[in-house]
């Protein structure tokens, strides 16, 4: 059974990819151009509902929009150059996660994760809600009924693709990307072309326009006008901070790589959004029941075109939008994962969120995002209309905080960077910027749905807080357990060594008992579960081997020499078990390997030590928690039966040292 659902594994998600492979993170990373589709496409996509709320909510005064549009084009230069400045003071990743936490302090990065974690399960759940609506805006409308059925389905493709590893579900998806870029190009440019005679009448338009609802409104409530349906699109902005959270996914030189993606990004996004709304104004298009915005321009654009023509482009168009929209469900796949594993590091959510599968993905960040936008769409049957509610907020607070902290530290540095005024000036006008869309947004859609955003973000904020906590009272308890170890070393040490020469010493052998131990670090923890076996099978043992695996998660993949820190480590920590071993009269090695997977890992250093050793025992520790099973269970680790499972099915004895934080510092409990 394990063997089919192994090949099933590999045959859906793929191989397992060799850590030791120089060129691995090569094949897994991406390009400039690859960083743009997978990173890009989410902002991109932004232009396939941004402007069509910034239309619905002017109502009559659509001349206004071109001017939202340009306010909207200059706020994506702003805030795409000053996350720029961000990629280059953090060049090994700067999403909103590590700029406030490094910036600011870790509580506001932590609130800036948990903002972020929940942008990016709307961002995967409006994509493809929003992809499967241009998809059924040209088909009739009884089909409607089969809408979320459809977008959950192509949610799960899309969480298998990434369970492959990133450069895998990118490229499969970079032919419809290029097809969105250039029937789009070409329905702009059509626009422009065939209405040029109206183009110089535009702005005079505009003006007129502004006039009359300046009569009509005032100036106060014309300018507030502008802001909501300035606010309203926020939704535009949403994938700029994807490229600087991202850069543990690209090419070296990675700051390079960044800088280029995000200038693409910035470019490529003001004129979709720019160039659709002038689109919209010139075909005087209006909101159809069934459609969306892009598909009535559409439908206008080729009213004198050969029909077959005109509805093949149609339908070309409107499924580009439609697959783009499900590639910038990438944004949350790839992103949500790192900002969970970067937080798992430190502490915030469960260790387990950092660990890498053997395909070199987080994969159980990916599942609970996929699981979890899963749900999101389900219960929201796939309204684009109310996930625009809910989607904005999040991301503001995250864009907010990650400006605020670039202007706290361009203040602390203005005596070493002599540039640091203008970069101020940047970032310090993205903060304005962001926080005036972040109240606006809160305040006109928190009744419409956006206090539901709040509430979530806020009980997750507050499951951090718990988790950080646990963490944080298991660590001082294991740090007293060290140094109680450390204390009683030497006592212990020449206990053993008494008891030894009372009895007669033999010479060992290979065929005699062996203590196959496995430890983590030289800890207190592994020091408790040695002396527990010496004192407890005294004699028995003659040979012990001490088994360690280094894990590279999330956090350590994309750093330098990891492999080799590991070792270097790994090497140090068990040569202090084997010496102490020898000091006592006993034969000792070690073996050690690294990967992603303990369990995995171990299992193959299995077959060469029983070889080599006749009479076996593998031992490990496990720390005994208070509290509910299932509840440590999701905080910690608990490999050590997921072993001792494997080693049954091989007849291997396994002995497992229960470990009771609260028993274990008590004086000479170990004895």
């Amino acid at each position: 059974m394990t063997d089919v659902i192994k090949k099933v594994k590999e045959t859906v998600i793929g191989n397992p990819l060799d850590l030791k492979d120089s060129s691995t993170f090569r094949h897994i990373s991406l390009i400039v151009f690859f960083a743009w589709v997978g990173l890009g496409s989410d902002a991109l996509s932004s232009s396939c509902y941004g402007p069509e709320e910034i239309y619905k909510t002017l109502g009559v005064h659509i001349n206004l929009s071109i001017i939202v549009g340009l306010i909207t084009m200059v706020t994506i230069f702003i805030i795409s150059t000053s996350y720029s400045q961000i990629i280059k003071l953090f060049p090994h990743g700067g999403g909103g996660y590590l700029v406030a936490s490094r910036l600011i302090s870790p509580n506001v990065g932590m609130i800036s994760g948990c903002a972020l974690l929940i942008d990016y399960v709307l961002t995967i759940s409006i994509s493809v809600s929003s992809g499967a609506d241009a998809i059924f805006s040209f088909l009739p409308y009884q089909y409607q009924s089969y809408k979320v059925a459809v977008a959950l389905s192509v949610l799960v493709v899309l969480t298998i693709l990434n369970l492959r590893g990133v450069k895998e579900s990118v490229t499969a998806l970079t032919p419809i990307f290029v097809i969105f870029l250039l029937s789009h190009i070409f329905l702009i440019g059509y626009a422009f072309i065939t209405h040029a005679s109206q183009l110089h009448s535009v702005a005079t338009q505009t003006g007129t326009e502004f006039t009359s609802t300046v009569h009509n409104l005032g100036i106060y409530g014309t300018i507030f006008l502008i802001m909501k349906a300035y606010s309203m699109g926020a939704g535009t902005y949403t994938g700029i901070e994807a490229v600087s959270n991202g850069i543990p996914n690209l090419r070296e030189p990675r700051v390079k790589t960044a800088i280029k993606t995000m200038r693409l990004l910035a470019i490529s996004l003001s004129a979709a959004v720019l160039g659709l709304i002038i689109s919209y104004f010139l075909f005087n298009v209006h909101i159809e029941p069934g459609k969306t915005m892009n598909a009535v321009l559409i439908t206008s654009a080729i009213s004198n075109w050969n029909p077959v023509f005109g509805q093949t482009f149609l339908y070309v168009t409107l499924i580009s939008e439609a697959t783009l929209l499900f590639v910038a469900a990438q944004t949350g796949f790839l992103d949500g994962p790192r900002v969970m594993a970067n937080m798992a590091h430190d502490s915030w959510l469960p260790r387990r969120f950092s660990l890498l599968s053997d395909r070199l993905v987080s994969q159980n960040g990916i599942l609970i995002m996929g699981v979890a936008a899963y749900f999101v769409i389900w219960l929201s049957k796939a309204s684009v209309a109310f996930l625009v509610v809910l989607y904005s907020i999040n991301v503001f607070i995250t864009f907010s905080l990650s400006q605020f902290g670039m202007v706290k530290h361009w203040i602390i540095e203005r005596k070493t960077d002599k540039k640091w005024l203008g970069k101020l000036l940047i970032n310090g006008t993205g903060f304005i910027l962001t926080t005036f869309i972040l109240f606006t947004v809160i305040v006109i859609k928190f009744d419409e749905g956006g206090w539901i955003t709040i509430l979530i973000t806020g009980a997750l904020i507050g499951l951090a807080l718990y988790i950080k906590s646990h963490y944080k009272k298991i660590g001082k308890e294991i740090v007293r357990i060290q140094d109680i170890m450390n204390s009683k070393m030497p006592e212990t040490i020449e206990d053993l060594k008494k008891h030894m020469k009372r009895k007669s010493v033999t010479e060992i052998t290979k065929n005699d008992m062996t203590a196959v131990i496995l430890v983590n670090g030289y800890s207190g923890i592994g020091l408790y579960s040695l002396f527990k076996i010496l004192s407890k099978f005294k004699d028995v043992y003659k040979n012990f081997v001490f088994i360690q695996v280094g894990i590279v998660d999330a956090d350590s993949f994309h750093q330098g020499s990891v492999l080799e820190t590991i070792t270097e480590s790994m090497i140090t920590d068990l040569s202090k078990y084997v010496d102490l071993i020898k000091q006592l009269g006993y034969n000792a090695e070690y073996r050690y390997s690294i990967g992603t997977d303990v369990t995995e890992e171990v299992m193959k250093i299995v077959p060469e030590i029983t070889t080599e050793y006749q009479n076996t025992t593998f031992i490990g520790g496990q720390l005994v928690f208070s509290g509910t099973y299932r509840a440590s269970r999701i905080l910690h680790n608990y490999t050590i039966f997921s072993i001792q499972r494997r080693l049954y099915k091989h007849g291997l004895t396994t002995i497992i040292i229960p470990i009771s934080l609260k028993k274990a510092l008590q004086k000479n409990n170990y004895k």
